[in-house]
């Protein structure tokens, strides 16, 4: 991962162009980050693959094939993918930033959903899956 100038911690200040503003969260394969798009003046998410796993060739090609499966998608309910790029120490993703919190963060402030609300989330996530499917990719 580039560690040019941490904005804290591990938090790299840059990955190319892109300024990294925070981090967003950290999962199995990898962490995502909120960076600013100068050439473009927007904001965009930035998934990396950990270090570790880009010497992996098997986990470098897996995280390669889900760019490349991610960009055959186009839909409301997706976030789109604008670059796979590398460097020498790391392989990212940089998608859409999709404004909001995250489910998890919902429950926590409300403590459950309400029906509707599990409703209309449900069905988001249902026509997500199904444009998914109609290209063959099952998640």
């Amino acid at each position: 991962m580039s560690t040019d100038n941490p904005v804290g911690g591990d938090t790299p200040k840059q990955f190319g162009s892109y300024e990294v503003v925070s981090l967003l969260g950290r999962g199995g394969m990898g962490e995502v980050f909120r960076a600013h798009d100068p050439r473009l003046n927007r904001d965009v998410a930035i998934k990396t693959l950990p270090a570790e796993f880009a010497s992996d060739p098997a986990r470098l090609s897996r995280f390669q094939r889900e760019a490349r499966t991610l960009a055959t998608l186009n839909h409301t309910n997706i976030a789109a993918i604008y670059e796979l790029e590398e460097s020498a120490t790391t392989s990212y993703l940089v998608m859409e930033l999709v404004a909001g919190g995250t489910l998890a963060d919902w429950l926590v402030r409300t403590g459950a959903l309400a029906f509707d609300d599990a409703i209309r989330i449900a069905v988001q996530v249902a026509a997500a899956l199904d444009a998914a499917h109609q290209k063959g990719i099952v998640h």
